[in-house]
């Protein structure tokens, strides 16, 4: 009964900080992007892109693509600006853990199963310049995919800092219809690679 007594008293101890871990963790992500229009416009380009992938008019389809170029390039530049504001971000703070579930302390007590948020947005960041600027000459249609594989794994990575990984996973399939492999395959290759180095177990 003593034993069943103090497990209650040592996981209700571990909730306890592990909530108010998540809510320090939520409140400094959220006044960085406090300062930008990020979550706007990856809603504005999500929006756009299924308006075009679904118009099936072609001239009206260019129209709304060339539209796009305009937002396309304000999340680029706020999105570059973020990741440098955030490299102020304590290295502690920054720490993410690998395991599944998030477990409070994982960064001191198993500093190799965890990562530094300031250098997988780095990855993100270059991942949706480099699809945006779309050097290989894509269809608009490819071009579209590949962006937003890469701002909804950049999300992933944000609900992971904050929650955890399953947590995040869950919430990608929820507000996307999308699984995390899915869109881990769906990145840039460089980005796939990068991300993948640094996050590996």
């Amino acid at each position: 009964m003593e034993i069943a007594v103090l497990v209650m008293i040592l996981a209700f101890v571990g909730y306890t900080f592990q909530a108010r871990d998540e809510r320090r963790r939520i409140g400094l992500l959220a006044h960085y992007l406090g300062q930008y229009q990020i979550e706007k416009l990856m809603e504005t380009l999500t929006e756009g892109y299924m308006r075009a992938l679904g118009e099936p008019d072609l001239q009206r389809q260019a129209q709304i693509w060339s539209i796009l170029t305009t937002t396309e390039t304000a999340l680029c530049e706020q999105f570059r600006r973020f990741v440098v504001d955030l490299a102020k971000l304590d290295g502690d703070a920054a720490r993410v853990s690998k395991l599944p579930l998030s477990i409070y302390f994982t960064a001191k007590l198993l500093p190799n199963e965890s990562f530094d948020l300031r250098k997988m947005l780095s990855i993100h960041a270059r991942g949706i310049d480099q699809a945006v600027a779309n050097n290989s000459q894509c269809s608009a249609k490819d071009k579209a995919f590949t962006v937003l594989a890469e701002m909804f794994l950049m999300q992933h990575t944000c609900h992971w800092y904050c929650k955890s990984k399953a947590v995040a996973s869950t919430r990608m399939v929820l507000r996307h219809q999308t699984p995390y492999a899915k869109v881990l395959e769906s990145v840039a290759p460089d980005t796939r690679k990068a991300y993948c180095a640094l996050a590996a177990r």
